[in-house]
């Protein structure tokens, strides 16, 4: 589908969503960030829901502002995949042993590693910067007294709730790895700091709603949110790294004979800021549960723990600031997932998926998200699809 254009205060609302099936709360939030009075356009992805602030399937241009809210609290989460050589054929029957080993390579939870990760031994990541990146770790935990001994033992970790590692098959039959982690628990509190110190300032006190306070440029709340963001942002894409690298590891050991071979890694944000071009205007774009997807740029596109994902390229749509949807999105809270669902149910909807099972992750059940291919089909003008993947291993947190 193309858009359907919603009137907004000081903007349009641009909806690849059916505006009748969006949730109420979902919709009064879009209607806030359109009063916004640096807003200059407002995208909404079909996988949209209600979030904190800012709808999570939202792209906020704005000009010489930028909302914490509408980043997320977990900055720079995002996806990674990559192809490999092995084929169905080369898995085993039993897929359990491969699920554990990727368990104990990757803490998941609030685990973290006991010794902080070597990169230098990991094959393929690129160390270049590393050293620079923790030196600038102090001025980053000015925010949030965060020690970096928990922060670099939490690098190559997964977290929890709709974080999760995957071996996936696609519709030839190869095998692709797979994972959808973040900045874990330092970028959500230095979200949480900078929206607090945000809802602080005067120029935010008429707000409709105080969860969309921002920080004007050329401040220094902005600059010392901006330094602390894009650290954050950095954070996350390391942490990606390493765990693919642990991963390629796990399966470079368990398929010695295979003697593997993997395709360049795709990796992309969800909950970030970027500098973007718009009509003429130098614009901070908030993708707050959604990718960029420029003419060419790869994405990633998962569904559920039982369902189906996709590898995309984006088809540089302008009209939604060159974004697409990041997953198909809750249709349900996580609360009202595990009242509606028992194990059962959750065993009935992962059937054929080596996972988890137990009642730890109902609210992680498939029938809590949106359908992932209704999703795709109202989005055929943002991206194209390259592969669809089916997982065979789901490690959640």
């Amino acid at each position: 589908m193309s858009y359907v254009e919603v009137p907004g205060a000081k903007v349009p609302i641009r909806m690849w969503a059916d505006p009748t099936t969006v949730e109420e709360g979902a919709m009064r939030q879009l209607q806030n960030v359109a009063t916004l009075p640096w807003i200059k356009g407002l995208a909404v992805m079909p996988d949209v829901h209600y979030g904190k602030g800012a709808t999570v399937g939202s792209v906020i241009a704005m000009q010489g502002a930028v909302c914490p809210a509408a980043v997320g609290v977990d900055i720079g989460c995002g996806m990674s995949a990559v192809k490999t050589s092995l084929t169905a054929n080369d898995l085993p029957g039993d897929l359990s042993r491969l699920r554990s080993k990727i368990e104990q390579a990757i803490p998941v939870g609030r685990g973290m590693h006991a010794d902080p990760v070597d990169p230098g031994r990991l094959h393929g990541f690129a160390t270049a910067g590393w050293e620079d990146f923790w030196g600038r770790f102090e001025g980053v935990a000015d925010s949030v007294k965060f020690r970096r001994e928990r922060a670099t033992k939490q690098m190559g970790t997964l977290g929890s709730g709709n974080h999760f590692v995957e071996f996936c098959l696609d519709e030839t039959d190869s095998v692709w790895l797979m994972l959808h982690s973040g900045s874990r628990n330092i970028g959500k509190e230095l979200a949480d700091h900078h929206i607090g110190q945000a809802q602080k300032l005067p120029h935010n006190q008429g707000l409709v709603d105080r969860d969309l306070a921002v920080f004007i440029s050329d401040t220094p709340q902005m600059a010392a949110y901006r330094n602390d963001l894009f650290w954050a942002q950095e954070y996350a894409k390391h942490n990606r790294a390493i765990m693919m690298g642990l991963f390629q590891d796990v399966v470079r050991r368990e398929f010695k004979k295979a003697r593997v071979t993997f395709d360049p890694v795709i990796s992309a944000h969800h909950n970030y800021v970027a500098e973007e071009r718009y009509d003429g205007m130098d614009l901070l774009v908030t993708r707050k549960g959604a990718i960029r997807a420029g003419s060419g740029d790869y994405g990633i596109i998962p569904g559920s723990m039982g369902t189906g994902s996709y590898i995309v390229k984006g088809l540089g749509n302008v009209a939604s600031f060159n974004s697409a949807s990041h997953g198909a999105g809750r249709r349900m809270s996580r609360g009202a997932a595990k009242k509606r669902f028992s194990t059962k149910d959750l065993e009935d909807q992962t059937r054929g998926v080596e996972c988890r099972k137990d009642s730890g992750v109902v609210d992680e059940i498939p029938a809590a998200y949106k359908p992932i291919e209704q999703v795709m089909e109202q989005q055929r003008d943002l991206v194209e699809v390259v592969a669809k993947l089916k997982q065979v291993i789901c490690v959640k947190g």
